[in-house]
Formats: structure tokens, sequence, C-alpha cells
């Protein structure tokens, strides 16, 4: 529904006020934490609360949910006051559309991809979701949704309808961003293992060079297709 306006950049998986800090002074955009109990990044209602308090009125608030109902997910909306749902799980456009209705909140929805047939859901989702999140599918075995820190082939990108403006996430890192910008072109970047130095453990260094790179090469590709 809502295009991007400017590139985004949102850290996710934060569950450490120190590392909310390096993200925030970093001028991360958006910040997620995650409410799905087999992620290793899964935080409590409570630590939520302390992190939602230090970054309300900085950045944007995002809170990350699996296939919940819109009852869970109002009481969540109503303690939390989130700025943004995501939804990483299979929810289809209709589940998409009920909880941004139940919530009053605008909605995030990830879509996995690892082939170019993965692309025909965007159009359905893009006419409910106020944005849209391309991520790499999860392996098969996988207790958790997310790209698991690998990326899909973002040249499958290409084909892609330009009005179907998305955010970008799976596999990045700093050493990588400039690289997966400059071929998706995306709204806006996502990203959560690789800012880490273990699994569910945010690197605050990482944090600043990932934001620093993205930002970089969004400048960049932006003075590109304005000359």
């Amino acid at each position: 529904m809502t295009d991007l306006s400017s590139f985004a950049i949102k850290i996710c998986g934060l569950s450490t006020p120190e590392t909310l800090e390096a993200a925030m002074a970093g001028g991360a955009d958006m910040i997620g934490l995650n409410f799905h109990p087999k992620s290793p990044r899964f935080v409590t209602l409570e630590r939520a609360g302390e992190l939602a308090a230090m970054a309300r009125g900085k950045t944007e608030i995002v809170v990350l949910i699996v296939d919940w109902d819109e009852r869970r997910a109002v009481e969540l909306a109503e303690a939390l006051k989130p700025d943004w749902l995501q939804l990483h799980g299979r929810e289809t456009p209709d589940e998409v559309a009920a909880l941004r209705r139940a919530t009053g909140l605008p909605v995030m929805k990830a879509l996995g991809i690892a082939e170019a047939a993965d692309l025909a859901a965007v159009g359905a989702y893009h006419s409910v979701a106020d944005r849209i999140l391309l991520d790499a599918k999860p392996p098969k075995d996988a207790a958790f949704p997310g790209g698991h820190g690998r990326p899909f082939d973002w040249s499958l990108l290409a084909g892609l309808d330009p009005a179907q403006r998305f955010m970008l996430s799976g596999g990045l890192d700093p050493a990588n961003v400039a690289q997966a910008i400059g071929i998706a072109r995306p709204a806006g970047v996502d990203v959560s293992s690789g800012v880490e130095s273990a699994p569910g453990v945010k690197d605050p260094a990482r944090i600043a060079e990932f934001i620093a790179a993205a930002r970089k090469a969004a400048a960049a590709g932006q003075e590109s297709s304005s000359a």
C-alpha cells in the first residue's frame, strides 16, 4: 500500500540496551523485537518493553510475530505500542489484512524467496501490506523462519515490477550489503544475523559498519539514478 519514500535501514532481533543504543547511534530507521520463541533472538514482553521505552521517538519500533491470531496480536500492540507489525510466518493476504485492521498498525509482510516463481506472491501481498520484506527462504528443517544468514540470488528481483517496492533481507552483512543494494535496488534493508558475533548476540561494531555501508550504497544509487 505505502510506497517507501526514503531508504530505510532496519536492525532486527535486538535484545540488549547496549546493542539497541548502537543501532540508534548508527542511525537505524527501524529496530526489530522478535517474539518468536524458537528464535535465538526471542525477547520477553518485559524486556521488549524496556527496549521499546528506550527507542520510542528515536527510531521506529517493529515487533516480529509468526502466525499469531488477532487476539494475541492486539494484546501485544496494546501492551507495547509499536510502530509496526512484522509478519514472518505463513499468513495469507486475508490474514495480513485482518491483523492490520485489528491492531491498527501498519504491517510489514516477509516473503521467502529462493527462485523466480516465489516472486508471484508479491503482488497479492503488496495490495494488503504497507511494506514487503523479501527474505531468503529458510532451510526445510529450520526451527524458525528467516534467511538463517544465507542470501538468495538477488538478480532474481530484476523481473519484479518496479512499482512493487520492497525491503531486502537474508544473509546481508557489512561486507555484502553494498553489492546487494546495487543489484536488487531495494527501498530498504533489514539485517539480523549479519551483525552478530554468535546466534542472537549482536555486535555493536558490526551494527555501525552495516548501517554506514548501507547508507553509503543507497546514497550512491540515488545519485546515479538521478544523474
